[in-house]
């Protein structure tokens, strides 16, 4: 999702609001900073929460897994937020020095949500629901 972009000579700023520049309401937001060269992030899907996922600095790929495609996505500018539906695994991973990654969430944090485990990931998208 393109964001908007006010553009100054002292700065730009990018506005985001609730179910206009995203299709949710944002309930949490939080960061990851600090990410050490070569480490990954995520490795889980949500059942409900609905995400952007903006490149506040630096940059990083995030790679995206449906059950059948992966495909990895390069965010590197604060003004672009990748948009993630509920029932996609993902991964956090290149993350360049001093990266800022940025999540704007549908719902408050709930452990119950995440699939943390890619085996039942898959057998849940591939409709056997038997053990999940």
């Amino acid at each position: 999702i393109e964001l908007p972009q006010v553009e100054s000579r002292s700065g730009n700023i990018t506005p985001v609001t609730c179910n206009k520049e995203i299709p949710f309401n944002i309930k949490r937001v939080y960061y990851l900073y600090d990410v050490p060269g070569g480490e990954t992030r995520g490795g889980h899907a949500h059942r409900n929460l609905h995400q952007l996922i903006v490149a506040a600095s630096g940059s990083f790929d995030v790679v995206l897994d449906d059950g059948k495609i992966r495909r990895t996505v390069s965010l590197n500018r604060p003004n672009y937020g990748l948009y993630v539906v509920p029932g996609i695994w993902r991964e956090l991973i290149n993350f360049s020095s001093g990266s800022v990654l940025l999540v704007l969430a549908s719902m408050s944090y709930d452990e119950c949500d995440y699939i943390r485990d890619y085996s039942i990931f898959s057998k849940l998208k591939n409709g056997d629901t038997h053990n999940s």
